[in-house]
């Protein structure tokens, strides 16, 4: 029998895929929030140059004397958002000074040492290393480091784990994530903590892991939602993140908090088993015998011993992207899908960190940033097969588009009077942004012919990770440009590339309850002709089943 057919068997979700699934969930909530991490950990907190000579100086007026110096040396902002400048001071050697004790044609010099409003965060990583003014970027640097790391680890703890097994790769991972994020505290400047990166490569990479193995221990008609809840912990992870950060106020304690649950990952290696489909493919029958026999003995289900002759999976044709590329249809669709999944990663990481620039509370908007990903989720199992992938997908998209732009009004027309309509949107567009995210996966999975399908696949994740090594620019151009447009024009940019990507959506054809394609050429096909509805019962069963014409079907051998 194929796998398929024993988990059929089994049961689909049975006690003991729910008792490994439990034992998974735990460290996707550490990954969620590591993923995260860099938005709290490299947080600017409001700044002004620190006056010189005034050992005792702190972003807060004193008192009147304070109030004195601060005139004489810190010139007032041209931002309208901001009272002083954050980057300069005054050359008070042979200025005169007006009836407020302001300086008259004192010359600027650009300033070394800087004090941070605490009542945010009592340090971050930015204040203890000064990243403001012309080392500004560094900031939006690391974050992109960060995001090259979960490329990397996708790439290499993927090929790990196809080699050498799930549960070693995972297991591995989860190690070293350990190692790094306790090493990470320990940074004392911009080149030894931008090996941040490491952390995002073994925690989305085990995130990775994580995420295969849910789905293949769970029967086909579950995958759907076993791969959903794997998304909804790592929501869970992000607003793990979003309380401790209010409660620790300190880069060292938020780090230390999101590390420390990994030393208890570490037993899962006790407690989960390899991945019987793994196992199958790399014909150590023997041992996916044995797990089977354990998984049935625990969901109360008997098997003969012959139903644990487990054979591979037909393999079929193999192809490669090139067969992807000289097909039009096939490249017109990869392209697309592409383009998606790198807007949709853009979109879902940069509004979450452009929270702290909305106004208002930084937690409370962090918070909600990452609250909205729960009903984004939701929405999206609700009506994926109600309405469709592509409208699902679509759906999320121009939502996230016209929530993101509808901000500006809300920020440069009616200012602060709305700003809980402004927080509103930007909730409603990372609410759709999660659905689309979600919804990608299994659009991508279901539009592309077997053939290719790992390595379009591939290809489409490659594109998401550029997306979010981009997003910190663009979240940063906020901070950069200031002012009012300073606090909507990241999520102008998110919004229209979103409202872009939801209309190219609109070009691909729907795979609700379609047969997958397995050749380029039933790839090709899709949409172009109708395709006899999918059915899940009569696919697992076909190998087995005969069928003459004239007769009804038979076993074979019966």
């Amino acid at each position: 029998m194929k796998f398929d057919e024993i988990l059929e068997k089994l049961g689909q979700f049975g006690i003991y895929q729910k008792r490994v699934f439990s034992f998974l969930a735990f460290p996707v909530v550490s990954i969620g929030s590591f993923c995260f991490m860099v938005i709290v950990v490299l947080y600017t907190p409001d700044h002004r140059c620190k006056i010189p000579g005034l050992d005792n100086d702190t972003y807060e007026v004193q008192g009147t004397f304070h109030e004195e110096l601060l005139n004489e040396t810190i010139p007032l902002s041209d931002d309208p958002t901001l009272t002083y400048d954050q980057c300069n001071v005054y050359d008070t050697g042979s200025a005169a000074f007006d009836g407020n004790n302001r300086p008259i044609n004192a010359s600027l010099l650009k300033c070394t040492e800087w004090v941070y409003d605490k009542s945010v965060f009592s340090e971050t990583f930015t204040s203890k290393a000064n990243f403001v003014c012309g080392d500004a970027l560094k900031t939006s640097h690391i974050q992109m480091f960060f995001y090259f790391g979960v490329l990397v680890g996708d790439f290499v703890l993927g090929m790990f784990a196809d080699i050498m097994g799930r549960k070693k790769a995972l297991c591995g991972a989860l190690t070293l994530l350990l190692v790094a994020s306790a090493s990470v505290t320990w940074a004392p400047e911009f080149y030894s903590f931008a090996v941040i990166f490491v952390i995002g490569a073994f925690a989305h990479g085990a995130y990775v892991c994580i995420y295969v193995f849910s789905m293949e221990i769970v029967g086909v008609r579950k995958r759907v939602w076993t791969g959903t809840f794997v998304q909804i912990f790592f929501a869970v992870g992000a607003i793990y993140l979003a309380t401790v950060s209010y409660l620790a106020r300190d880069w060292i304690w938020i780090n230390a908090a999101c590390s420390i649950p990994c030393i208890f990952y570490l037993a899962l290696w006790w407690f989960i088993p390899e991945s019987p489909r793994w196992l199958i493919s790399k014909g150590r029958r023997r041992e996916s015998a044995a797990i089977i026999r354990k998984v049935a003995d625990t969901n109360k289900v008997t098997l003969s011993e012959s139903m644990l002759e487990v054979k591979e999976d037909d393999k079929g044709t193999h192809g490669n992207l090139w067969h992807v590329v000289k097909s039009p249809v096939l490249l017109k669709r990869t392209l697309i899908l592409c383009l998606d999944w790198m807007i949709v990663s853009m979109t879902y990481y940069g509004v979450t960190m452009n929270a702290g620039n909305l106004g208002g509370s930084f937690y409370l908007n962090f918070l909600l940033m990452d609250v909205a990903e729960l009903p984004g989720y939701l929405v999206g199992i609700l009506l994926l097969d109600r309405i469709g992938r592509r409208w699902c997908n679509a759906g999320g998209m121009l939502v996230c588009g016209v929530a993101c732009i509808a901000t500006v009004p809300t920020v440069l027309l009616t200012k602060a009077d709305l700003q809980w309509l402004t927080i509103t949107l930007a909730f409603i567009g990372k609410a759709g942004a999660s659905m689309a995210f979600a919804v990608v996966f299994i659009f991508t999975s279901e539009l592309l012919p077997t053939v290719v399908r790992n390595a379009a696949i591939g290809s489409c994740s490659c594109a998401a990770r550029v997306g979010a090594m981009l997003a910190p620019y663009i979240a940063k151009s906020g901070e950069l440009i200031g002012g009012e447009f300073g606090q909507v024009e990241p999520l102008v940019v998110f919004g229209g590339l979103s409202v872009l990507s939801g209309l190219l959506l609109l070009l691909l054809p729907e795979t609700l309850n379609q047969k997958l394609p397995d050749t380029i050429q039933e790839g090709e096909e899709l949409g172009r002709k109708p395709n006899p509805p999918f059915d899940m019962e009569l696919e697992v069963q076909a190998p087995f089943i005969a069928k003459d014409k004239g007769s009804k079907p038979t076993c074979n051998g019966e």
